[in-house]
């Protein structure tokens, strides 16, 4: 059975509920299941001890979106060989392979939640009835405890980029 959960998160400024647990900053990640197209299926227990950011949009082909992507990419991709840095949509995986290779995008690995929604149901950020999982960053250590969370409160806005990187640089 599937928690929802009334949150602060908007769209366009009317509400949106999200299913799953409002995980928090001390919290240990979720595990989950996500597709990387005609790869195996990734979870959180095959990514092994790196520290993990978790950029999650809605598609890679909406402005914002693509925008948090190219960011990442660009301001912490290179930081640390410890370091992995995740695409999360429910984007089929084909199209987020396109995207990125359309944006020069190649240090961000994508995972596409679009089968059965075990990333957005476990980590709270799977809009109800949309299939789609909300804007957020979720930063965990090589142990896979959260070390920083941000539900991004208006979706269609950007998050704080310069929260999660100072927390990554601390990790790495």
């Amino acid at each position: 059975m599937s928690i929802e959960r009334d949150s602060a998160v908007t769209l366009k400024g009317n509400p949106i509920t999200l299913v799953g647990p409002e995980l928090k900053v001390g919290d240990k990640a979720p595990d989950f299941n996500c597709d990387q197209g005609l790869l195996p299926m990734v979870s959180l227990e095959s990514m092994g001890d790196s520290v993990k950011v978790f950029n999650v949009i809605l598609s890679v082909d909406t402005p914002v979106c693509s925008t948090q992507t190219k960011k990442f990419n660009e301001e912490i991709a290179g930081l640390s060989e410890n370091l992995k840095i995740y695409t999360v949509s429910s984007d089929l995986p084909f199209a987020q392979k396109r995207f990125c290779g359309a944006e020069g995008i190649d240090k961000v690995e994508n995972i596409s939640d679009y089968l059965g929604n075990s990333f957005g149901q476990a980590f709270g950020i799977l809009i109800k009835d949309k299939g789609l999982l909300a804007r957020g960053i979720f930063v965990l250590d090589k142990d896979n405890t959260l070390k920083h969370v941000e539900y991004v409160n208006e979706i269609s806005e950007e998050p704080n980029y310069q929260s999660a990187i100072d927390i990554i640089k601390g990790l790495v």
